[in-house]
């Protein structure tokens, strides 16, 4: 993939994963590169002051959860066919901050989880409580959270995607066939099937193939890649925001999955 068909800004696709956040990059006119970063704000201190970055992580956070998770999350999963369960909700940001302690055993892990969950049932209509796969990206919500409560400038800079969604968008409204994972193992049906859509969208199979960072997934990288391709959608003002307009949480952050 190169500058022929990216914006005119250096754009960022970001996940999650291990060792902390996985950035695939691209500048104008130059080629996607990949680098794994400890922390959020690494990444966009890394980036130039105009970067647009589409990341895979909730941001903007209800007071209280309606069923379903947030609003952007009911709204997507429908599109998903099978691959909907990917998408999970999101509780309240009280529940959200329940425990930022961190845990050094796995008894107060499943603790903080069980306190988290009885604020959202408490911040939550009907009353649910937290998935664990909620629960465990939980710390990494409250980063770009502090972030953007910390920088309003940056809220128009860095925006929530989801990569599922992403897929179906660039494959034309169709939803992947094969799930990336089967019961936490990675499928490589699911893999090449992304790689596949992501190199008719643009990138070298090369670059696809390469083994990740330290510290990241084969998943978490093509997840990346394909938070990157939103990004540029973004930039050139083609993408579409669910929901549409976005809605706005209580300290003012705009709320919605970007494809």
């Amino acid at each position: 993939m190169t500058g022929n068909n990216a914006a005119s800004v250096t754009l960022a696709g970001v996940d999650g994963c291990k060792a902390g956040w996985i950035a695939v990059r691209q500048d104008p006119g130059g080629y996607p590169s990949v680098a794994v970063y400890a922390a959020f704000q690494d990444i966009v201190a890394a980036l130039p002051s105009d970067a647009i970055v589409a990341v895979d992580m909730p941001i903007g956070l209800p007071a209280v959860s309606a069923r379903g998770g947030r609003g952007p999350e009911a709204l997507v999963r429908p599109l998903l066919g099978e691959r909907q369960s990917s998408v999970f909700a999101i509780p309240s940001r009280a529940a959200v901050y329940a425990d930022t302690a961190a845990f050094s055993t796995v008894e107060a892990w499943y603790e903080a989880h069980r306190h988290a969950s009885a604020v959202a049932a408490t911040t939550s209509n009907p009353p649910r409580g937290v998935s664990i796969q909620a629960f465990g990206i939980f710390a990494k919500i409250r980063e770009i959270d502090e972030l953007l409560t910390a920088r309003p400038d940056l809220r128009d800079r860095i925006f929530e995607s989801h990569p599922e969604v992403a897929f179906w968008r660039l494959n034309g409204g169709h939803a992947m066939t094969f799930p990336k994972k089967i019961k936490g193992v990675v499928n490589p049906a699911g893999m090449e099937e992304r790689r596949a859509l992501l190199a008719r969208q643009g990138y070298e199979r090369a670059f696809l193939d390469q083994t990740p960072s330290k510290g990241a997934a084969a998943d978490d990288f093509l997840d990346a890649a394909a938070m990157l391709l939103i990004a540029g959608r973004i930039a050139r003002g083609e993408a579409v925001p669910y929901p549409n307009p976005p809605l706005i949480d209580g300290l003012g952050i705009p709320v919605a999955i970007h494809v």
